[in-house]
């Protein structure tokens, strides 16, 4: 079956602090990663399921890999988009992607991804369950039942 591309982008901004930065007033490398994990907190939030509501279901999100494509500096007091997206044709767990914008002027600054399986409170690694299944549905109502 051809997956249709999901065109669910979810939206946050964040201000760029002191703390994030060198002392060349760059951003951190390590702190994307950051900004990519308030991109896909806020999506399911927005959603309608917290990342704490879903550990209370016994569900656990680990990052099993994450990438990272630095485009263009980002610096001290910049207003960052944080965009992110749900990748619907993985199998057995999520990926998300991420675009890092300059809201200033939305220049692209950084782009990534996480890919993240379901795993159990015993650490053993799971189905999606239906709870999460139906926000894959909120976002892509075509995507089939089974992750």
């Amino acid at each position: 079956m051809q997956m249709k591309k999901n065109n669910f982008r979810h939206r946050i901004t964040c201000r760029v602090i002191y703390g994030d930065t060198d002392i060349m007033g760059y951003a951190y490398h390590a702190n994307y990663f950051r900004w990519f994990e308030m991109g896909r907190t806020e999506m399911f939030r927005s959603l309608g399921l917290s990342y704490k509501g879903i550990e209370e279901r016994g569900i656990f999100l680990p990052v099993s890999e994450a990438h990272c494509k630095f485009i263009s500096p980002v610096r001290y007091d910049e207003v960052l988009i944080i965009e992110t997206s749900l990748d619907t044709s993985i199998r057995g767990g999520f990926k998300f992607d991420y675009r890092l914008l300059r809201q200033e002027d939305e220049q692209l600054l950084a782009v990534g991804y996480t890919r993240h399986p379901c795993v159990n409170e015993a650490g053993k690694v799971v189905r999606p369950p239906g709870f999460l299944m139906d926000i894959v549905a909120k976002i892509n109502p075509e995507h089939d039942a089974v992750l």
